[in-house]
């Protein structure tokens, strides 16, 4: 996900977005942003399938918190892919580029019992982090304040996101304390 290139290896004029980062910059700034947005795209959809699929005593609590998580992570996304085509790289285009970058793995079991899904997006919301933490590293070598900014904003959300799925998912159990 670099610079769409003509045949002749020169960027197609009308998607080389000025910027005043080196172009290797921009290369490794997009490719791990693309990451970060093909697995927030995975997160998304995992979330609302388990929103959609929640049952139990919880139902209405785990329903809703789903929801609003599931809003909250795919209004990133649109933020994600215009910071790249900021700095000039090109962005995710399909679902199958989507399966080619994502790092977290999908979830199409029948039935999943509900702390097991509020553990399981609570690790991949880890994850995420732990993406956006190395993102933020590469956007700082390149003094791309600006990515390293949207960074910082993503992994408090979502550090408030698994915070939230670790307390829910402890009074399940029987783990209330």
């Amino acid at each position: 996900m670099t610079k769409a290139k003509t045949a002749s290896g020169k960027v197609a004029a009308n998607l080389d977005t000025p910027t005043d980062l080196p172009q290797d910059g921009v290369d490794k700034i997009s490719a791990a942003m693309n990451t970060i947005l093909a697995d927030t795209f995975a997160l998304y959809l995992k979330t609302k399938n388990f929103h959609w699929h929640v049952s139990g005593r919880h139902f209405r609590d785990y329903h809703l918190l789903l929801d609003e998580q599931s809003e909250q992570i795919f209004a990133s996304t649109d933020e994600i892919a215009e910071r790249v085509r900021k700095i000039g790289g090109t962005t995710l285009r399909s679902i199958g580029q989507i399966a080619k970058l994502q790092t977290l793995a999908d979830n199409d079991e029948n039935y999943v019992p509900p702390r097991e899904m509020l553990r399981e997006l609570m690790n991949d919301n880890k994850k995420v982090v732990a993406s956006m933490r190395k993102a933020h590293d590469i956007a700082d070598k390149y003094e791309d304040v600006a990515t390293a900014s949207l960074l910082e904003n993503f992994i408090d959300a979502t550090e408030r996101r698994t915070w939230f799925l670790f307390e829910a998912s402890r009074q399940e159990g029987g783990n209330e304390q």
